[in-house]
């Protein structure tokens, strides 16, 4: 087992790595620590070829107040998701005012969606922090707005397995070409991402394959742990004791728990491309899928939901 207790190393070209110019850009490890993917304006720069895999990219965009960033699409899809603050997003003929969110932990967000193929300026008045979540596709769907009232708000597990799912970009929530993304809330002391699940081989009805990155964010700067198992020999093992900023990226294995700390709620940005039909069908761990069980028996965490749709501001 591979206990991730220190920085992610990158390799970087000459040039400091600017789009399209990186060559031989690998991560040496699942856990990616904050920090250790930063790029120009970018907290967090995770693309196919430094993941070794072929579609899923996620970035943290930081702008300063006032600040403006173009984003050319290339041969990905994208997603402009407000992390904290708001912007406003340009390309072509569209204007999109996205009025984001204090944090995570306050509310749903609205969003933009950029084709493939495109030319985007992001711009923010009071700064703010952005997650751009992509994946490389074929078709090239029209530019749109996601408002926040219709973020499908799914609450899921009981008991101590209880957690809180916006599904602002889920598969049967709004349509990409590839990509699917989500977020999650936990309780502090609670268990999500269980049981452990996979999504590494394609099974018609059963399973897809996804590759798949974990995005985190801790309140009040404390700490969780998520791990990830092998489902063949030699493939993915990690156990990361993971803080805000921190990523984890999943090309194939059992994946959960995420742990959230006592008094702290984890959160966490999934987002999943794969090269058959855009869908989320999981495989549980033959070992742990009896928790699903006990489910009917228990109550839901009283502490969700944290919000709702209609909290957006």
């Amino acid at each position: 087992m591979t206990t991730t207790h220190h920085d992610s190393e990158r390799g970087r070209d000459g040039d400091g790595g600017r789009d399209g110019d990186r060559q031989g850009v690998r991560f040496h490890d699942r856990h990616v620590r904050a920090g250790g993917a930063a790029r120009g304006p970018y907290a967090l720069d995770i693309d196919p070829d430094g993941a070794g895999w072929d579609r899923s990219s996620l970035r943290v965009l930081e702008l300063a107040p006032g600040g403006v960033h173009t984003l050319v699409t290339g041969e990905s899809e994208w997603i402009v998701l407000p992390l904290t603050g708001g912007c406003t997003v340009h390309t072509a003929g569209d204007i999109f005012e996205l009025l984001g969110r204090e944090s995570v932990f306050s509310g749903v967000t609205d969003f933009a969606y950029l084709p493939r193929d495109a030319h985007a300026q992001i711009a923010s008045g009071a700064g703010g922090r952005f997650a751009l979540a992509g994946a490389k596709c074929e078709r090239r769907l029209p530019a749109r707005y996601g408002p926040a009232p219709e973020v499908p708000v799914e609450l899921r597990g009981t008991g101590n397995c209880s957690r809180q799912v916006n599904n602002f970009a889920a598969a049967d929530a709004f349509d990409c070409d590839r990509l699917i993304a989500v977020e999650v809330l936990t309780p502090g002391g609670n268990w999500s991402s269980y049981p452990p699940h996979k999504h590494d081989e394609h099974h018609p009805g059963v399973e897809s394959q996804l590759e798949e990155i974990y995005y985190f964010e801790v309140e009040g700067d404390g700490l969780g742990y998520h791990r990830v198992t092998p489902s063949r020999e030699g493939g993915t093992d990690v156990l990361a004791e993971v803080r805000g900023g921190d990523a984890v990226l999943i090309p194939d294995g059992w994946h959960g728990p995420s742990i959230a700390p006592p008094g702290r709620t984890l959160y966490y940005l999934n987002v999943m491309a794969g090269p058959g039909r855009r869908e989320w069908l999981i495989r549980d761990h033959p070992d742990h899928r009896w928790i699903r069980d006990t489910w009917p028996d228990q109550p839901l965490d009283p502490r969700l939901p944290f919000y709702g749709p209609e909290d957006a501001r």
